[in-house]
């Protein structure tokens, strides 16, 4: 296999939606499937939740026509893209139907899988299982494609930064998601929760051998990344139908309460969206479920609503968190980064070892000897390249042999 740089470059230049194969070398392919979404109806302007909502700007402006209705405020429901889309899975390049399949979860205001091409290949060459790379709601080409566009942003960002003058990290790549999670909150859920039954459709459909490239008893394992982290416990915690009761999970730069995170970065959010989705999915949930039937419907009275709801305040359901996970310490990994600021490892211990540090879950923290970042632990630069394989190859090692033991 090349080195982690070589293959970064190779795979990024390879990886398409359109193909229906794409020779990666080393006998591996990415075989890409169409997948339609059974869940619009959840999200604002569905039939199930009429949270009908008219963008007011925060500051009134008259000199600039306003963009961000036009472009980033549309009903969440209408939008196609997040309905129907392509996802990839790398494989064995000669196996017709993998027995043994590893979901793979990005992290927050993500628009490409270029630096997770490489991970995936690493694993599905150490393991001999299949990688999915599913993209969460609203993420990667489940989104409008001038949501990535610099040119498309650059009016938005503009008016953004009129309006918030003080606000921290706004930058193009994330003034679409901190837009419209600043407008409208509880978009947070809504897209969770979809992303939540899409990947319980997916699996329901392997297993009831609908797949043309699974088997229909393929075995479901877990590797996560950052945000992809919550969506993935909230899977594993409520564990319906037994799907998961035997799956392997691995989470790198994962596994903390969403109230212990720290998003705020010109890559992920900015800090005008933070302190409003904060304040809903944290200091005023409870509130807010009072007042709205639906959404007091799905976090309540569903299984998977209210693991939702203990993994968003470390305060809340703290028993009945730590109890899902000791339950299933056994079937946990996490490697966490000194430096991550994002994701920081002393939050990863205290969720998933739990307050009083007694849930035996194995939570490894390592340093790296460069520069890196949550964003970006491994960076795709010459200067560093051996420094950069040696800890990516140590890193995926480890979490290659836990998907395999």
């Amino acid at each position: 296999m090349n080195n982690y740089l070589e293959q970064y470059n190779i795979l990024k230049q390879k990886e398409n939606y359109t193909d229906s194969e794409i020779d990666l070398g080393n006998n591996l392919v990415i075989r890409n499937f169409s997948f339609m979404s059974n869940y619009r109806f959840i999200l604002p302007g569905g039939l199930g939740n009429n949270d009908d909502y008219e963008y007011i700007p925060a500051v009134e402006e008259d000199y600039e026509p306003d963009v961000i209705q036009e472009l980033l405020n549309k009903k969440d429901a209408e939008i196609q893209e997040n309905i129907e889309f392509r996802y990839h899975i790398v494989m064995p390049k000669n196996e017709v139907k993998t027995k043994d399949i590893v979901l793979l979860f990005h992290g927050f205001n993500e628009k490409n899988w270029q630096k997770y091409l490489t991970w995936a290949t690493y694993i599905t060459q150490k393991t001999g299982k299949s990688v999915v790379m599913f993209p969460l709601a609203f993420h990667m080409n489940r989104a409008p494609a001038a949501w990535s566009n610099s040119r498309e942003m650059y009016s938005v960002s503009n008016q953004r930064k009129a309006r918030h003058p003080n606000v921290i990290g706004s930058s193009l790549s994330n003034v679409a998601i901190s837009t419209r999670l600043h407008n409208k909150p509880q978009r947070f859920i809504w897209s969770g929760l979809q992303s939540y039954y899409d990947v319980i459709d997916f699996v329901e459909n392997i297993k009831n051998g609908l797949h043309s490239a699974i088997d229909k008893n393929a075995k479901v394992d877990f590797f996560s990344y950052s945000i992809g982290t919550f969506l993935g416990e909230i899977l594993m915690m409520t564990n319906k139908n037994g799907y998961f009761s035997n799956s392997k999970y691995a989470t790198f730069c994962g596994g903390a309460v969403f109230n212990r995170l720290s998003p705020v970065s010109k890559f992920i959010l900015d800090s005008e969206a933070n302190v409003s989705l904060y304040s809903y999915v944290v200091e005023h949930l409870e509130s807010h479920m009072r007042r709205d039937e639906v959404l007091r419907h799905y976090l309540y009275t569903q299984p998977e609503g209210n693991n939702f709801r203990c993994m968003l305040n470390y305060r809340v359901l703290t028993k009945e968190r730590e109890e899902k996970f000791r339950s299933m310490s056994n079937q946990f990994y996490a490697i966490a980064l000194e430096k991550d600021e994002v994701v920081p490892a002393y939050e990863v211990v205290l969720t998933l070892q739990g307050s009083k540090r007694d849930v035996p879950i194995n939570v490894e923290t390592l340093d790296f000897q460069y520069n890196y970042t949550h964003e970006n632990p491994f960076p795709a630069l010459p200067e560093i390249a051996d420094e950069v394989n040696k800890q990516f190859t140590n890193t995926f090692d480890k979490i290659c042999e836990f998907l395999t033991a």
